[in-house]
């Protein structure tokens, strides 16, 4: 990881506790705008309300499952959803880690860009 100073760090994984606000905006500005585009938006089953747009997709956009963007995962919502959520994305990395395959439902096309 390079500093704002130029030093770098050497770093195995990097979290942003980015606090509230669209997941997907925040990738945008801390990752860039295609990988934002490239992965959708976060949150929602695709209900077809305004703030979730459709088509339905089965299981929640992009939260604790891999997305479009290799090696980038999201994790969020309250202190009990990221208690429990938690337990499955560490799983499902682990399991990658020893190269069990581990299958994702709902894997589409992204129709939500940013």
């Amino acid at each position: 990881m390079r500093l704002s100073d130029g030093d770098e760090l050497p770093a195995d994984l990097i979290v942003y506790a980015t606090g509230y606000g669209s997941m997907n905006e925040w990738a945008a500005q801390l990752i860039s705008r295609e990988v934002a585009d490239r992965v959708g938006k976060c949150w929602g089953l695709g209900s077809g309300t305004t703030k979730d747009p459709g088509p339905w997709e089965g299981e929640l956009r992009n939260m604790w499952k891999p997305t479009r963007q290799p090696g980038l995962w999201f994790h969020g919502g309250n202190l009990h959803m990221s208690r429990h959520c938690s337990q499955f994305l560490a799983l499902q990395l682990q399991a990658r880690m020893h190269g069990i395959p581990t299958p994702v439902y709902g894997m589409g096309e992204v129709h939500h860009l940013s």
